[in-house]
C-alpha cells in the first residue's frame, strides 16, 4: 500500500449522493469530480475528472438496490482511484448489501458476503468504513481494516428528544431472537425494559409470530431492528403487539430497504412513526408520513477524519 498523502477526497457513486455530499460539507471539502453511469447495453463506467495520485480517497456508496449495480459501480470506482495511483483507498459503504448471505443455511449455499468482501479487497481496497453489518463477523471476511460503525446512538438520541421523561411509559421490543442484543443496548440507554418477540420463519421474507415475551399491555412500545426489507416482520409484530394491548408502536431501524411491499405494509399496519437513518437514499415515492429520517452524516464524516488523521474512531 502507498503511503497516502496529505489531501483527503471524497467521491461518490450513484447509490447515496446527497450523504456523500451532506458529509463533505460536515468536512468543509467539496464533493471529488466524478461521473458514473451505464453504456446502453447496461455495463457501468465511471470516469474521475481530477488527480488522485498519493490522495487519501474515501469512496461513498451504499450496496442498496439496485443492488448489483451499485456494488459493481463501487468496485469499478475502487479500480479506477487505485490505477491513478490514489495512495489509500477506504470503501465507505453505510449500508453493506449481501450480508444477510453470511452463513450456509443449507447444503450448496454460497456464502456471498464473504465473495463480496472478496471482490471489494481484489478491486483495490485498502479499508472499509460501515454501519451496523446485520451480522459481525461479516468484519473477519475481508483481510482488510474494517470500522464497523453503531447506528443505536443516533435512534436513542432522538427518542430522548422526543420523549424526555415520558419514556418511563415505554417498551423497547426485539422483533426476533437475533435483534436481542441491538434491542438491549437500545433499552439500557433509555432506561427502559425490554420485551422479545419469538417468531418462524418458514421461508424467506415471510414470519410468522408465535409468542411474546415480556409484559408489553398498557405501554408504548419500539420495536428495534437492524434493517426492514419487504416489512413482514415488523408489521406482524406491530399488529401483534397492538393486540396483546399494548397502546402505541413505533419502530425504528438502521437500514431502509423497503422492498417490494413494505411501504404498503407499513402505511396499513399499527405502526405510529417509523424512525430510519440516511444509509440508503429513500426516493420520493417511499417518503410517506409515517417515516423520519435521521442521517448519519455527522457519524460519518467524524469517522472518515479520524481515519485521515490516524487517530481512534
Amino acid at each position: 500500500m502507498i503511503s497516502h498523502g496529505k489531501d483527503l477526497k471524497i467521491f461518490s457513486g450513484s447509490s447515496n449522493r446527497a450523504l456523500a455530499l451532506d458529509i463533505c460539507k460536515e468536512l468543509s471539502i467539496p464533493l471529488g469530480n466524478a461521473e458514473t453511469g451505464a453504456f446502453s447495453d447496461g455495463e457501468n463506467f465511471v470516469s474521475i475528472f481530477e488527480t488522485v495520485r498519493g490522495s487519501d480517497v474515501f469512496v461513498v456508496q451504499s450496496t442498496s438496490s439496485p443492488v448489483n449495480d451499485n456494488l459493481m459501480e463501487l468496485l469499478i470506482m475502487i479500480d479506477a482511484l487505485k490505477r491513478a495511483s490514489a495512495g489509500r483507498i477506504t470503501a465507505v459503504i453505510p449500508y453493506f448489501g449481501y450480508a444477510r448471505q453470511d452463513r450456509k443455511t443449507k447444503p450448496r449455499d454460497p456464502i456471498s458476503a464473504k465473495l463480496v468482501a472478496n471482490l471489494i479487497t481484489t478491486a483495490g481496497a485498502d479499508r472499509v468504513l460501515t454501519m451496523d453489518l446485520h451480522a459481525n463477523q461479516i468484519q473477519g471476511f475481508f483481510d482488510i481494516p474494517v470500522d464497523n460503525l453503531v447506528g443505536n446512538p443516533l435512534l436513542t438520541d432522538y427518542y430522548i428528544q422526543k420523549y424526555g421523561d415520558s419514556l418511563n411509559d415505554f417498551v423497547a421490543v426485539s422483533p426476533d431472537l437475533g435483534s436481542v442484543g441491538r434491542t438491549r443496548q437500545f433499552a439500557e440507554k433509555l432506561n427502559i425494559p425490554l420485551a422479545i418477540i419469538d417468531k418462524r420463519r418458514p421461508r424467506p421474507n415471510v414470519s410468522e409470530i408465535t409468542n411474546i415475551i415480556g409484559d408489553v399491555a398498557g405501554k408504548k412500545v419500539v420495536l428495534v431492528d437492524d434493517m426492514i426489507d419487504t416489512a413482514g416482520t415488523i408489521t406482524n409484530a406491530a399488529n401483534a403487539l397492538k393486540e396483546r394491548g399494548a397502546v402505541e408502536v413505533d419502530a425504528c431501524c438502521t437500514h431502509a430497504v423497503l422492498s417490494g411491499p413494505a411501504i404498503k405494509r407499513i402505511e396499513d399496519s399499527a405502526i405510529t412513526e417509523l424512525l430510519v437513518l440516511d444509509t440508503i437514499e429513500l426516493p420520493e415515492e417511499k417518503k410517506i408520513a409515517k417515516i423520519t429520517s435521521v442521517s448519519v452524516e455527522e457519524i460519518f464524516a467524524n469517522a472518515i477524519k479520524c481515519i485521515h488523521d490516524g487517530t481512534s474512531i
